[in-house]
């Protein structure tokens, strides 16, 4: 995507935030977007003017798994269309650098209709049975799934070695 100019070079930083996620779950509130309870969430990141979030993610953690919730991006009025997605992938570009320094391996996510920012980012649509079951019950129709690392998805499924996944055909 184009650099827009709704944000000066340099007026946004990029950062986690620590519990009890108060700039996350206000701009969460704010867009009317679900959020998990801020106890089930492991951590959150946020595109900050000053103290102001423009942008937000929550990260709930399983294990070697996490599910992203949104990215909820607020754009200025004047702002160009395409400023708020630039933004939702700057984000998630900084998480999924992030998550791999912390040993998580997958990340699921549901779509939004943040289609195009998911796929650029390596994230593919999976079945809801992939979904780790502590993870399982959040809002939302869609799962898109991303592995980081050398890690890769197999098609014999959770659960089920390769070798019995070949014999059963």
């Amino acid at each position: 995507m184009a650099r827009s100019s709704a944000w000066p070079a340099g007026e946004l930083s990029f950062r986690p935030l620590a519990a009890p996620w108060g700039p996350a779950l206000a701009l969460f509130r704010f867009a009317g977007a679900w959020a998990p309870p801020a106890d089930q969430v492991a951590s959150g990141w946020a595109a900050l003017e000053g103290e102001r979030a423009h942008g937000a993610l929550l990260i709930e953690r399983a294990a070697s798994s996490a599910m992203l919730h949104g990215p909820v991006v607020v754009a200025p009025p004047e702002a160009p269309a395409e400023a708020a997605l630039e933004l939702a992938g700057d984000l998630l570009d900084r998480v999924l650098h992030w998550v791999e320094g912390e040993g998580i391996d997958t990340v699921f996510t549901r779509p939004q209709g943040l289609d195009r920012i998911w796929v650029r980012n390596g994230f593919i649509p999976l079945p809801e049975a992939l979904l780790p079951s502590a993870l399982r019950g959040r809002p939302g129709v869609g799962l898109y799934g991303w592995r980081g690392g050398t890690a890769l998805w197999s098609a014999a499924g959770r659960g089920t070695t390769r070798a019995r996944a070949d014999a059963r055909r």
